[in-house]
């Protein structure tokens, strides 16, 4: 086996032009899937964690049926104390689950004094946002520079920044908020402009932030009640799996009408990224696909071309003994060397690019977080299944061309011009 493979790679030397352009056209092609994984898998985690870390979290819980109509924030769907009881029993029994915080969703209208606009407002319980949503300070301007423990206090308003633009309201200045509660009364209250929010993509991301305890006194809240429970875990790679046993473990909890109480969903099915996210992984499964055909293409020309130009050799192998299935042997390791040895080069060059990007940064702005930085990396597997790729689509395309020379008649092979 060894011997037939340094016959392989002396005849490959034989053309050294050919042999060296292939390998580049295949090292280059392994290449640029490495830094492509690499900068969108990068992009992809970075943006997945801005979307759970700073509003809308990694799961909520809701009472069933709240998703589907929660563009118009119904207060009828809201969870009463005891089922929020309920819910953390069952966080609180399950090791992976790291922090949960209640928040109540409403609908109010916004008032400077001299114009008015509606609002959804995302009331939170700051100590336990803050731990569910560790980023959410993040992109917010205070109107004092406290303690961002805090981030909004009682009797404060935190306003989207384009509305706080449109409405011309600057921080400090008193607002208005006018909100039906559940029964159809209207009730109104001032507020203080705490903070200014950034709008990002999605709906959450076009909610100010106000108190939980405001937002009871402001929807006359006899009783506490909220609208979901926001959670994060202590691993996000065992998102689906813990998902799944919190779906299981809510299950158990039943409507007066003998249905599910609760519903749980993970970021996928709440933030329209998902769907950019989705996009990533189907461009990278691209790229993979077009390395695919370039080493196919690529070692299917240069194994042809071999046969083409070595038919009387073949003829004379053949004549001397060599059987068809050494023949063919020979002509699979020349194919399969040639994808081995690109697959090297393409990964040692391919993990100094990631290094080399590491270094230098890749640097830009997402609204007002300016020193966003990319930091590309490869898996290990990643990199094992690219290697492997190669190395079964460079035997692939080294099948034919070997089979069609172990199968020539010496008789016809050495009487060929």
């Amino acid at each position: 086996m060894i011997r037939i493979f340094k016959i392989a790679v002396r005849n490959l030397m034989r053309y050294k032009r050919r042999t060296l352009l292939t390998s580049l056209l295949i090292t280059i092609g392994v290449l640029m899937v490495i830094l492509f994984s690499g900068l969108s898998g990068s992009f992809k985690t970075m943006m997945i964690s801005q979307i759970t870390d700073a509003n809308l979290s990694q799961m909520q819980i809701h009472k069933k049926g709240y998703v589907s109509s929660m563009d118009s924030s119904p207060l009828n769907l809201n969870l009463n104390r005891n089922g929020y009881t309920k819910v953390e029993e069952v966080l609180k029994s399950h090791p992976l689950v790291d922090a949960w915080a209640p928040r109540i969703k409403l609908g109010a209208m916004l008032s400077n004094f001299a114009e008015t606009t509606n609002i959804r407002l995302n009331a939170v319980d700051p100590e336990k946002e803050i731990k569910v949503c560790p980023d959410v300070g993040d992109r917010m301007i205070f109107a004092e520079k406290s303690d961002p423990e805090k981030l909004v206090k009682p009797g404060e308003v935190i306003l989207p920044d384009k509305l706080a633009k449109g409405m011309k309201i600057k921080l400090g200045d008193t607002v208005v908020l006018v909100a039906n509660n559940k029964d159809g009364s209207v009730n109104g209250l001032n507020f203080v402009v705490g903070g200014i929010t950034e709008t990002v993509v999605g709906p959450q991301g076009k909610e100010g932030y106000m108190h939980i305890e405001d937002a009871r006194s402001l929807l006359r809240m006899e009783n506490p009640e909220i609208t979901e429970v926001a959670v994060r875990l202590k691993d996000f790679d065992k998102l689906d799996s813990v998902y799944a046993d919190l779906e299981s473990a809510l299950a158990q909890f039943k409507s007066k009408a003998g249905k599910p109480a609760f519903e749980i969903h993970t970021w996928e099915k709440l933030s329209p990224f998902y769907n950019i996210a989705r996009m990533i992984d189907l461009m990278t499964a691209t790229m993979k696909l077009i390395m695919v055909a370039i080493v196919l293409i690529s070692v299917l020309n240069v194994m042809i071309m071999s046969v083409y130009e070595r038919v009387r050799e073949i003829g004379t192998m053949s004549a001397i003994g060599t059987t068809p299935g050494k023949i063919m042997g020979l002509f699979l390791a020349e194919g399969v060397t040639l994808g081995v040895i690109s697959i090297v080069a393409g990964n040692i060059i391919g993990l100094g690019g990631i290094f080399l990007l590491n270094i230098y940064k890749i640097r830009f702005s997402f609204g007002r977080m300016e020193e966003m930085i990319l930091a590309p990396s490869v898996n290990f597997s990643e990199l094992l299944w690219l290697a492997a790729i190669v190395f079964f689509v460079s035997v692939f395309a080294s099948l034919h061309p070997a089979y069609k020379a172990s199968k020539m008649a010496p008789v016809d092979a050495l009487g060929h011009v």
